[in-house]
């Protein structure tokens, strides 16, 4: 076994003994493992391959993982086409499966794992969304294309898309989704707009102030929209296995689908024939269904330099542009043909890069009209980036930036090397390494940036002292790297550059991070006299010693002690703590308060947090807020003395708020759960979709069952029926609604109606009323049931304007000496965010006693 099938083989069994450890019950090997991209003659391959065609196609999605992951790879691997993914947002309204991230933390996350999804398929990233907080934001579940075009602003989003289009000219366009009721709103919304943009972005009229950029039309060849496989016109058959890949190319897709981790995507596929369809809606501008059915998008379409030279003469266009198109299909044979020899390769790859060049030339100084000129010079500078990505695989040259540390702060110095490696035969001469920097930094050489050769497994190294400037943005994990670096060298005669940037983001941060602990507390207007207790967490990003002076601003009326606190460090990353109390004015009133921690330093005040995000799929990145303590101030009456077992499935942060409240939570383990003693605990909660994550619940089923018949008060947060839920967990059946999407109450401020106003849930200790259901943020809730059995006393009905109303979102049954309470009410996102009515009536609902 060569070192290369023995690495795979490895890498596969590996693979193969953690998924038996995670499923516990099935032998080596008993599932598919996901395709396992490898290097050398495979990345070899990857970057010679798209040489041999001209083609290129987008395809349009909402969210990170909307993109046809099987269809993407089968196009960009298997056929080499020119390939993009415009995504709209981030992510940010998703749901989190690695760690409690919402928000814009969760988005960084989503936008990450998009970016290594789209390597692996060798795929052009592009998002409509382009910085924090962006108008085209995931706001949460949406119904409806309207509703979702309001809100990011259609004219906006709709500029974005056009721009895309413009700028990378794809021959096809498709949409990941189509425009049915049955789909989610923020998928219809990109369906409406790219089918629209399929017509508009060739036409002048739109967004001519895009033209005056320097940007031409561009009018797609073909539109096709997702369909089965009883009417297609394209079937691609992306169960093709590729001998080079080693997988067929939905495992491939599938591998890339792996990296989003977050929403838990990727599956195990067998190996065998599959096929992914599409359905032709329009052709050179004009609707059409009459396109036979084949397995390429391409049909018709100019897929290979020879056929746009065969276009060119066929319209008696210029005979000097079609003999360089068809010398550079020769070269592109060639180039191919030398494959896997990597030093034939290269110098195959150099010859095609001086052919180009000279096509470039010719193209410019021919006579051909405005038009095909854009669209001929746009496919040679598509071609003349890949050539450089093939000349680094053939050349085996490897290029790192390396910072000595990617946490800077205004005003620092920092040495930075770039480093180029030759691991290949082939002789590399003329070497340059540049260090690129933003506006306004500096980056001076402190040696030789160029070197007249590299031999083989010889490293070239140049160091750079960069300064970042004393006035600096806070990092911004949508822009692209502070730090990159081009090199470029000459080989068998012509140049080729690699362009690289640091593994890990390099980010400005704060000289002083302050983290609040809580970030958000309520304040109980029935018990004005205790104070709210804040521990502020100062961290030194700044290189050596240094002070600061710590202090929280609070609203006039409130009082914080002490006043503020100096603080030392003696080293970067070295963090100190101070306690604050914070108390508030006699007459405080129901409402929202912010409370800023601010930094002193050198005359000048800081107010931000730095989130480091760290996971092993992802690297490190960061996300810079304001270091704000958000307090809540209402009326909470909680139980005295209740003790409540938390089982967490790890995406929710509803027992923290449990605790500030000053209710006793134990967090509830494996064997707390399995053999423990339940009667301990008033309640225990169940958080969502915990039977997904917690493998112990469900063999512990009748324990929890027992508990509660035995006077506990389970209660149970929703869960997906692929979550292993089943109707018999309950007490009583409860079947979870399908398709999802007609099971959920999407809007915040819907009415809702309590339907057993006198039920202790809504009484004791708090009084719940209608008040309660105000100010929710964005969804009220997901996954209702459809069916439950007679014993639960439906709570409350609750629909989307428009809609049928939800009468089993809320229900809670005696059960024996206890109670079952199942609720698919959102308390995970209303919770942390301190909303009232959700806090009181949680409070309530773990507080029953039959």
């Amino acid at each position: 076994m060569n070192r290369t099938n023995a690495s795979r083989w490895m890498k596969k069994w590996v693979t193969a003994v953690v998924s038996v450890t995670v499923v516990g019950t099935l032998a080596v090997p008993a599932l598919p493992q996901p395709a396992a991209a490898d290097r050398g003659v495979v990345d070899l391959w990857k970057s010679i391959k798209p040489l041999t065609t001209v083609a290129s196609a987008m395809n349009t999605g909402a969210h990170p993982d909307d993109e046809h992951s099987a269809a993407l790879a089968y196009v960009s691997l298997g056929q080499g086409v020119d390939t993009y993914s415009v995504i709209a947002n981030r992510g940010e309204g998703g749901q989190n499966e690695i760690g409690s991230e919402l928000g814009n933390a969760l988005g960084i996350i989503r936008t990450r794992e998009l970016q290594e999804a789209s390597k692996i398929t060798n795929v052009t990233l592009a998002n409509l969304s382009t910085k924090l907080d962006d108008a085209i934001y995931d706001f949460g579940f949406s119904k409806s294309p309207e509703e979702t075009l309001k809100k990011w602003g259609e004219t906006t989003a709709y500029q974005r898309l056009i721009r895309e289009i413009r700028e990378k000219r794809p021959d096809v366009l498709i949409p990941a989704f189509l425009n049915e009721e049955s789909t989610h709103g923020h998928h219809r919304a990109i369906n409406v707009l790219t089918v629209r943009a399929f017509k508009d972005a060739g036409n002048p009229a739109i967004f001519p102030e895009q033209l005056k950029e320097g940007l031409a039309v561009w009018q797609p060849k073909k539109l096709y929209l997702p369909a089965n496989d009883k009417d297609y016109s394209v079937a691609l058959p992306t169960g093709d296995y590729s001998e080079i890949y080693g997988a067929s190319y939905v495992q491939l897709g599938e591998e890339s689908r792996f990296m989003h981790k977050s929403q838990g995507m990727g599956r195990h596929v067998d190996e065998g024939p599959k096929d992914a369809y599409y359905k032709l809606a329009g052709l050179n501008g004009a609707e059409s269904s009459k396109e036979a059915q084949s397995e390429s998008f391409f049909k018709g379409i100019s897929f290979t330099f020879a056929d746009l030279a065969q276009e060119l003469d066929t319209k008696g266009k210029d005979n000097k542009i079609v003999k360089d198109l068809k010398a550079l299909q020769k070269d592109a044979d060639e180039v191919v043909a030398a494959y896997p020899n990597f030093v034939k390769v290269a110098r195959e790859v150099h010859e095609m890069k001086a052919d180009v060049r000279a096509a470039i030339g010719n193209v410019q100084k021919s006579s051909l009209e405005a038009s095909v000129k854009t669209d001929l010079l746009h496919r040679l500078s598509v071609k003349t980036g890949q050539l450089d990505k093939a000349s680094q695989e053939a050349s085996s040259v490897t290029v790192k930036v390396k910072p000595e540390t990617g946490e800077l702060v205004a005003g620092q110095k920092v040495k930075v090397a770039v480093t180029a490696h030759s691991g290949g035969r082939v002789g590399l001469s003329d070497l340059a390494l540049k260090l690129n920097v933003p506006d306004g930094w500096t980056a001076k050489p402190a040696g030789e940036v160029t070197f007249k050769k590299l031999g083989y497994n010889e490293t070239a190294k140049a160091e750079y002292e960069v300064t970042v400037p004393a006035k600096s943005a806070d990092f911004n994990p949508y822009a692209p790297p502070l730090l990159s670096a081009d090199v470029t060298y000459t080989a068998y005669g012509t140049q080729a550059a690699v362009h690289a940037s640091a593994d890990n983001a390099v980010a400005v941060l704060p000289a002083t991070s302050l983290t609040l602990s809580p970030e958000a507390a309520v304040f109980n207007t029935l018990k004005p006299e205790e104070a709210v207790s804040v521990k502020v967490t100062a961290r030194s990003y700044a290189p050596g010693a240094s002070k600061t002076t710590v202090s929280l601003q609070a609203p006039e009326g409130w009082t914080v002690e002490p006043a503020s606190r100096e603080v030392s460090f003696a080293a970067k990353n070295e963090t100190k703590a101070i306690e604050f109390s914070v108390k508030a004015p006699k007459t405080v009133k129901p409402g929202k308060v912010n409370i800023a921690a601010v930094a002193k330093e050198n005359g000048t005040d800081s107010s931000r947090t730095v989130q480091v995000i760290t996971y092993p799929h992802l690297g490190t990145t960061y996300y810079v807020k304001p270091a704000n303590l958000a307090i809540e101030a209402f009326d909470l009456n909680v139980a005295k003395d209740l003790k409540v077992g938390y089982v967490s499935s790890g995406f929710d942060n509803i027992d923290a708020v449990l605790r500030q409240v000053g209710i006793n939570v134990t967090n509830l383990d494996a064997k707390a759960i399995q053999f423990g003693d339940l009667s301990q605990y008033d309640t225990i909660v169940l958080g969502i979709r915990a039977y997904a994550f917690r493998p112990e619940l469900i063999p512990s089923n009748q324990r929890l069952l027992d508990y509660a018949k035995n006077g506990g008060n389970l209660v149970v947060q929703y869960h997906k029926p692929e979550d292993k839920w089943s109707p018999d967990l309950a007490p009583y059946p409860i079947k979870i609604g399908t398709p999802l999407i007609q099971w959920r109450v999407t809007d915040e401020n819907s009415k809702v109606t309590m339907l057993a106003p006198e039920h202790p849930i809504f009484n004791t200790p708090n009084k719940i009323t209608d008040a309660d259901w105000q100010n929710w943020i964005q969804d009220r809730s997901a996954y209702n049931p459809a069916e439950w059995g007679k014993e639960y006393t439906e709570l409350i009905s609750n629909g989307d304007p428009g809609e049928k109303e939800f009468t089993g979102t809320f229900l809670s049954a005696n059960y024996g000496k206890g109670t079952y309470t199942y609720s698919s009410l959102v308390w995970y996102r209303e919770m942390p965010s301190l909303v009232p009515g959700s806090i009181r009536m949680f409070v309530n609902m773990i507080s029953l006693k039959q």
